[in-house]
């Protein structure tokens, strides 16, 4: 169990672990409320005020500030105004300690972000809390002095789909050059929301994230798919003088195990109508057509049938484009149903739209299963025509009038002569019918006199 009961050493009675679980989450989204802190990493205790405990006293220790607050409804409805938490400049270098991070890698401290009310870093945190599902754990209540009527015991909290963690697998803000380096990045680079990279993970070792709040049009989220393509594609030099070059990214993130760059999820977090929803992710996606589509290769072979030739499409250079909700996300997590690929048909779990069916991979099976046909039916001929040789070896005679081996045909007798010995027999008879007289038709001298 977790325990929340407080501590003599800090003025609001936190914990190690509270303030610790506090400088991880703020490590990886930069600002947040109470609440979406306690969501992301205690969810099983009741309320934010062990969280607010522990932010407390880090303030105490000026290791994170408020330097603004936010308004959300509740469940209820009510209109509730929560203060922003962000990281101070040495509460980066303490939170890169518990995340196990370089400090160069920490980002910013999210400050001005956080006194503007932080409405998309708010939706930042919503979704991560989406992915990561954490599990609630059953908190053990704190003991009371004069408590008359024991506690009672804490009920099992309700389980979370499976979720895409751990917390220190993500990254936000990360810097994505089109140009430039990545401390001195060119202008018109941009910013992943989110990133989850996990070495060795099955489902997806890398995944690049972006939270769509409606604020933006079509053509602008469709033009940042345009600029993951050309982030993917910058290519630099190994360093080893041997002219060698490889992906920009690959210096940083861990390889994609399937063809083409790295998959961009798209999570839309805007609460709208479901066809207003989907109008918006079908605009997005015809307007970044280009750039997740792949280019068609057709078979040279044309189906007898008249049908569509086989093929398989080139995924090399494109971009895996994935779009959810964030309603979906949160319901059914991050390996639920809740993904649409573009170019896929129907919602998907993350590792089938992840998945490219009409690749080469799928079309070299189905050709190999072609090839085993082909081979199948070329082996059953063969068999059949050399179980008819065998049945006409062992049907075979000899002819009696010139002795050559006979084989069984139509018009032909077992036993009987062969096909050339009885041609030979009719044209014989057909000669020696030609050469026979013409019988007598009438006059001369023996003939019938003619009357006149």
């Amino acid at each position: 169990m977790v325990g929340v009961g407080g501590s003599a050493l800090r003025r609001y009675g936190s914990t190690g672990r509270t303030r610790t679980m506090c400088l991880a989450a703020l490590g990886v989204v930069k600002v947040a409320t109470p609440d979406q802190i306690r969501r992301l990493m205690c969810p099983g205790t009741k309320d934010a005020a062990t969280v607010r405990g522990g932010l407390k006293d880090l303030e105490t220790e000026k290791l994170v500030i408020s330097p603004g607050s936010a308004v959300r409804v509740n469940e209820a409805g009510v209109r509730v105004t929560e203060k922003l938490w962000t990281l101070t400049a040495a509460g980066l270098e303490a939170a890169a300690v518990v995340l196990d991070r370089p400090a160069r890698e920490m980002g910013g401290t999210a400050k001005a972000a956080a006194a503007s009310g932080a409405k998309h870093a708010r939706a930042v945190t919503d979704v991560l809390d989406a992915f990561l599902q954490t599990q609630p754990e059953p908190t053990q209540p704190v003991a009371r002095t004069r408590q008359l009527v024991p506690a009672a015991p804490p009920a099992d909290p309700p389980a979370r789909p499976e979720g895409l963690g751990p917390l220190a697998a993500w990254t936000t803000e990360a810097v994505l050059p089109t140009g430039g380096t990545f401390l001195a990045p060119a202008r018109g680079s941009l910013r992943a929301d989110m990133v989850f990279a996990s070495p060795g993970h099955e489902a997806v070792p890398l995944l690049f994230v972006e939270v769509d709040n409606g604020t933006e049009g079509p053509p602008i989220v469709a033009d940042k798919i345009e600029r993951y393509r050309r982030f993917f594609a910058r290519r630099v030099s190994t360093g080893t003088g041997n002219g060698r070059e490889v992906p920009l990214w690959r210096t940083v993130w861990p390889d994609s195990p399937r063809d083409g760059y790295p998959p961009v999820a798209l999570v839309f977090t805007k609460n709208v109508g479901k066809l207003a929803m989907q109008t918006r992710m079908r605009e997005v996606g015809a307007l970044a057509r280009e750039h997740w589509r792949g280019e068609w290769h057709a078979d040279s072979h044309a189906p007898e049938d008249g049908s569509r030739p086989d093929g398989y499409r080139d995924y090399k250079g494109t971009v895996p484009l994935l779009a959810t909700t964030l309603r979906l996300l949160a319901a059914h997590g991050p390996h639920g149903p809740v993904w649409w690929r573009y170019g896929h048909k129907t919602w998907q779990p993350l590792t089938d739209a992840l998945d490219n069916p009409d690749d080469y991979r799928a079309y070299a099976v189905r050709d190999e299963a072609r090839r085993k046909a082909r081979e199948a039916e070329a082996e059953r001929v063969r068999r059949e025509r050399e179980a008819e040789r065998r049945r006409l070896e062992a049907a075979k005679w000899v002819c009696p009038t010139c002795q050559r081996q006979v084989y069984p045909e139509a018009g032909l007798t077992t036993g009987g002569e062969c096909r050339p010995c009885q041609n030979y027999r009719r044209r014989a008879a057909a000669e020696a019918a030609q050469e026979q007289p013409d019988p007598p038709t009438g006059g001369g001298i023996f003939g019938r006199r003619r009357r006149t």
